[in-house]
């Protein structure tokens, strides 16, 4: 049984900071791929961003490059999402996936 488990999220001002973490467990973690979708209130769940394997090839949407951050730490099981510059579209809950696996969301909030 895989479970991903989100923290980091929370309340943050237009132009804060935050860090989302994903911990994993119940299988190989360094075997897969790790990624990050978000969806806002009324709209459908959307790629932010994706790490393969080793940690060394990452991918964002256009929507967040250059203000996020996608990292992993394969001794610790745990994949990261730095959020830099954080606008209100940016609210929404943030979602950690591998493969067909999804964790249970974590609210992130961008007050204008």
């Amino acid at each position: 049984q895989v479970e991903l488990v989100e923290a980091g999220g929370g309340l943050v001002q237009a132009g804060g900071s935050l860090r989302l973490s994903c911990a994993a467990s119940g299988r190989t973690f360094s075997s897969y791929g790790m990624g990050w979708f978000r969806q806002a209130p009324g709209k459908e769940r959307k790629f932010v961003s994706g790490i393969n394997r080793s940690g060394g090839n990452t991918d964002y949407a256009d929507s967040v490059k250059g203000r996020f951050t996608i990292s992993r730490d394969n001794a610790k099981r745990t994949v990261y999402l730095q959020l830099n510059s954080l606008k209100p579209e940016d609210t929404a809950v943030y979602y950690c996936n591998s493969v067909d696996h999804w964790g249970q969301g974590t609210q992130v909030t961008v007050s204008s």
